[in-house]
């Protein structure tokens, strides 16, 4: 069946005040931004965002979520980059945002594992420290290992090059970054791409994300970026 092709603004009109959003994107790479400032623009608050970062000082990206006081907690594997200035910092020090960090390579297996419907995952990253405060153990062989949760979404909004009226998504280099682990991850899904082509147009070999994980599309990625003055 085809996806629903939207606006960014239409795409985002019925996420909901306390809703956890995935959104996709590495540093400047495979970000929704279009989505972002949709939502934003939406005004959803109470907000839970699962991202890599806790956002940039140098590009409109989720920082928008943040400045907005849309946000109360943050899910990520670095929250603020060492001798950077963001807002999540300061609302983080104040008490209007709660921030958990987790070691990246944790963070998109937990994403994948949401993904695939497995109940859990037994690591060692992070014993011995303060991350593994609180955490539960497991004996695997008479070693300790953490168990962490699966990550899921009610939303994930994510960023590809190409799709077609299918959903299917092709990903642009480092763009593909945890945007694939997020596009299963989520009830929501929601694809900001540079053009949407006719099914059967798109080599099945270079399929990244199936179309039965998508619901929604949105073409602006690239116009977005371009009119924002990040680079893509």
């Amino acid at each position: 069946m085809p996806k629903a092709l939207l606006s960014a603004a239409e795409a985002v009109t019925d996420i909901a005040d306390g809703s956890t959003v995935m959104v996709g994107g590495f540093a400047s790479a495979g970000i929704p931004y279009a989505l972002i400032h949709a939502l934003r623009d939406r005004g959803a608050r109470d907000l839970t965002l699962i991202v890599n970062s806790g956002g940039s000082d140098r590009r409109p990206d989720h920082v928008v979520l943040l400045e907005a006081g849309l946000v109360r907690r943050v899910i990520c594997s670095y929250a603020v980059p060492p001798g950077r200035n963001i807002p999540l910092e300061a609302l983080h020090q104040q008490g209007l945002v709660e921030v958990e960090a987790m070691p990246q390579g944790t963070f998109a297996e937990c994403i994948r594992a949401g993904g695939a419907g497995i109940g859990g995952l037994l690591l060692r990253v992070g014993l011995d420290t303060e991350y593994a405060e609180g955490r539960d153990l497991v004996d695997v062989d008479g070693a300790p290992h953490l168990l962490e949760r699966p990550l899921r979404a009610d939303v994930a909004l994510v960023r590809a090059h190409r799709a077609d009226t299918a959903g299917n998504l092709v990903y642009r280099g480092m763009a593909r970054n945890f945007n694939p682990e997020m596009a299963t991850a989520a009830d929501l899904v929601i694809a900001e791409v540079d053009e949407v082509v006719d099914a059967g147009t798109i080599d099945p070999e270079t399929v990244v994300t199936p179309g039965i994980y998508i619901d929604r599309l949105v073409v602006g990625g690239r116009a977005t970026e371009i009119a924002l003055g990040v680079l893509a």
